[in-house]
């Protein structure tokens, strides 16, 4: 007896959770034109902070969804944070330039979760492609050769559902359901550390907290300040370990260890909750149709600030790479590099947080000092290069290859992103450019990549020139996938390779 076929996907990309993570990657998806549905437990989204910051890179990911301006109005921008000892001595500085970066934006960006959350939801209404479902509970993921059935519960109606996905990539966190379908286990990197988290809603001024985040290296008690949008300050507090969770995060006792700092005279407790940091990364990130993004996949302490913003990588990423699968372009193998790219850069960022940690539980700095990252003399100063991503997709030369592209300013002011748009692009310079064959030309338009050149953006000239590159081809998350190197023959052979680098994305190059 033949078996009936499975029924054909109801969507491209089922989306387990929508939170930041998820809204975005369920915004990427919608602007690639794929069927999306998210499926989301909650009612609505969670009305108390939860992250406070992303950085420039986040924000460009922001842009390409078209939510930048929108979001502006809900942001302010951090000066940076410092680290001082239990006398107040500072012991690290790590200011952040009030100058925009390559990527086109500020580096430090302090926003309440809440509201961003609003922002990108209703960003999702904007795609016809996109169905945000909310109560609902998924319990089950079953995938075969041709899709994935996902089985859920409608809170609404107390209805048991399912639909069917090409794939499924699970945003729902910490204790993610998907990861366990999918069967992974996590690599402990060691940090597991209770802390009292308060945010507080000032009622008057306090313009003495400053700006500046404060990590107190304080051996009794490290705790951290963060300034965040209008009224709203939070402290990070270290829960002892004889401390009874539940008890530490009473008013009496809240307001005892805010006392340093505030009074109920100053301030209304907003939330008060003890969290437990993790430092954590899924042994696997895909299991056949099945993946997954953002905290399901990693978890970091929060000294960094880079906890969201990981997981906004993760969605600019795989979404990209979803659409060139779904649509035939390239092989299903090209979703491999997707954990091979990202999970080395996830990993760098959380052991330099731990390490940040090290320091703000130190005794007199010993262990900072050890760590490289602090002075005892003066202060040092912190600069954060983010890494370069793991091994995966490469061609031509590589000498960019897994870094960031710039966004340059355009003659008429605008930016090189939204002239780009959400694609690949060649960014040359003005001569490459001008010389470039018809053929050459309606290769590249034939494989949907845009030519950007130095006549119309400031600076690429020069920062090719730099670099010792005519050209690089620029990936839809602004990631370099290969150059142009100088030298006629070069020239030839490098633009030929960035031209069919998708045919052979089948295979998982190593990266520079």
């Amino acid at each position: 007896m033949t078996q009936a076929a499975a029924p054909a996907p109801t969507c491209d990309v089922a989306v387990i959770g929508c939170g930041p993570v998820g809204a975005t990657l369920a915004n990427l998806l919608g602007l690639c034109g794929l069927r999306a549905t998210v499926l989301e437990r909650e009612a609505r989204a969670y009305h108390l902070p939860r992250a406070v910051h992303f950085d420039d890179e986040a924000m460009r990911v922001f842009q390409t969804i078209g939510l930048s301006e929108p979001i502006l109005p809900h942001v302010t921008l951090s000066p940076g944070m410092r680290f001082v000892d239990a006398e107040g001595r500072l012991v690290l500085d790590w200011s952040r330039s009030a100058a925009l970066t390559p990527m086109g934006w500020h580096l430090s960006y302090r926003f309440h979760q809440p509201d961003l959350e609003a922002v990108l939801n209703t960003g999702l209404a904007r795609w016809p492609s996109v169905d945000v479902r909310h109560r609902c509970d998924v319990y089950a993921i079953d995938q075969d050769h041709d899709g994935v059935r996902v089985r859920y519960e409608d809170l609404a109606t107390g209805k048991l559902e399912e639909l069917r996905a090409a794939y499924v990539v699970g945003c729902d966190g910490a204790r993610s359901l998907v990861r366990r379908f999918i069967g992974s286990g996590m690599d402990d990197l060691g940090f597991h550390e209770r802390w009292l988290v308060v945010d507080v809603l000032l009622k008057r001024d306090r313009s003495d907290l400053g700006d500046y985040s404060i990590q107190h290296c304080n051996p009794q008690r490290p705790a951290t300040y963060i300034r965040g949008t209008g009224n709203r300050r939070r402290w990070e507090i270290t829960v002892l370990p004889h401390e009874d969770a539940f008890a530490v995060s009473q008013p009496a006792r809240t307001w005892e260890l805010l006392a340093p700092w505030i009074t109920p005279d100053d301030a209304d407790i907003e939330r008060a909750a003890v969290y437990t940091f993790h430092s954590t990364i899924a042994e696997r990130w895909r299991n056949g149709r099945l993946l997954l993004a953002g905290d399901s996949a990693h978890q970091t302490p929060p000294f960094l600030g880079q906890g969201m913003c990981a997981g906004i990588r993760d969605a600019a990423n795989l979404a990209w790479k979803l659409q060139h699968v779904i649509a035939g372009r390239a092989g299903d193998n090209l979703l491999d590099t997707y954990q091979s790219e990202r999970a080395p850069h996830v990993r760098e960022f959380i052991e330099l947080a731990i390490r940040l940690g090290g320091l703000i539980n130190t005794k007199a700095t010993e262990q900072g000092l050890a760590a490289g990252i602090a002075h005892k003399d003066a202060p040092a100063k912190l600069e954060v290069k983010k890494p370069l991503l793991g091994p995966g997709l490469a061609a031509g030369a590589a000498t960019l290859t897994g870094t960031v592209a710039p966004q340059f300013t355009l003659r008429d002011g605008g930016r090189s992103d939204d002239t780009v748009g959400n694609g690949f692009a060649l960014l040359a310079d003005t001569a490459f450019a001008r010389d470039m064959t018809a053929v050459d030309r309606a290769a590249l338009a034939t494989a949907a990549i845009t030519v950007l050149d130095g006549a119309d953006a400031t600076g690429l000239d020069d920062w090719l020139g730099g670099h010792g590159l005519r050209a690089v081809l620029m990936r839809p998350d602004r990631y370099v996938l290969g150059a142009v190197r100088r030298g006629h023959d070069t020239e030839l052979q490098d633009l030929a390779a960035l031209l069919t680098a998708l045919d052979g994305a089948t295979q998982v190059p190593t990266a520079a």
